[in-house]
Parts: structure tokens; C-alpha cells; sequence
């Protein structure tokens, strides 16, 4: 069974079949009592949509719960971060192997990353279903 992550958020506006939602994102030093003084805590506001039938239930400054699958957001590393960074790295070392030169090298491994971007790009509606954050509750 997978697990869900949770948090609170704030309704910062409402539309035809979303919602707008307000996360406070806090760091895990944030609860502890010397995160003010070393400069390591940090906290940030972040807003997201929420697509959701029941988007007529909702006014803004509501307080919900909004949820993830916790795998989600392990795949969502892998596919944002890994993938790119591996896919840079074995470019970087095959072309350097072959013993190109330093710029094709570069423009070559910079253009195989940003190949990987607009993949991506491509197929956004694809991710978009699979990445779905719900609201639990009102």
C-alpha cells in the first residue's frame, strides 16, 4: 500500500474546475530551537494548482489538506534530476572518450540535456496525470 504525503495549505483562489492552493514549506531545522541563529533554516511560501471536480465546494482562505503519493515524489526526483544529471554525465564521458574536442564536447552534452528538456516538454500532459496532488479535506 503506498503512503501518502500530506500537508496543509491555504485557498488562495477559485476557478472553473481548480483550485489555487498556498503551501508554508518549512525546513526540517525549522522546528529546531537554534534555526535562527545558524542560517541553515529556511521557510517559503509556495502555490500550486489543484485540479478538482468539487472546485464549487471551495472559497478562498480555506484551510485543506492537499496529498501526494510519496513514490510520486521519488519518481519526480528521478525524472527532474537523476535522468538529467546521468544523462550528462555519460554524454560528457562517451564524447570525452572519443576524444572530441572540449567545445564539442560541451555543446554536444548541453544539447543532449536540453533534448531531455523538451522531451519532457513533450510529454508534460503525460506527467501531469501521473504527478496529481488532491485535496483530502475542507
Amino acid at each position: 500500500m503506498a503512503k501518502i504525503a500530506t500537508h496543509p495549505a491555504t485557498i488562495t483562489a477559485v476557478r472553473h474546475g481548480s483550485v489555487t492552493v498556498q503551501l508554508h514549506v518549512v525546513s526540517a531545522c525549522a522546528s529546531c530551537e537554534a534555526h535562527g541563529h545558524c542560517g541553515f533554516a529556511d521557510s517559503k511560501e509556495k502555490t500550486m494548482d489543484v485540479d478538482t471536480p468539487q472546485w464549487q465546494h471551495y472559497r478562498t482562505g480555506d484551510h485543506v489538506t492537499v496529498a501526494i503519493h510519496s513514490n510520486r515524489g521519488l519518481q519526480a526526483v528521478l525524472i527532474a534530476y537523476l535522468i538529467p544529471a546521468l544523462l550528462l554525465l555519460a554524454t560528457f564521458a562517451t564524447l570525452t572518450a572519443l576524444h572530441l574536442s572540449e567545445g564539442w564536447v560541451a555543446v554536444v552534452t548541453l544539447l543532449a540535456v536540453a533534448l531531455y528538456g523538451l522531451l519532457l516538454y513533450a510529454l508534460s500532459h503525460r506527467l501531469q496525470r501521473k504527478f496529481t496532488i488532491t485535496i483530502l479535506t475542507k
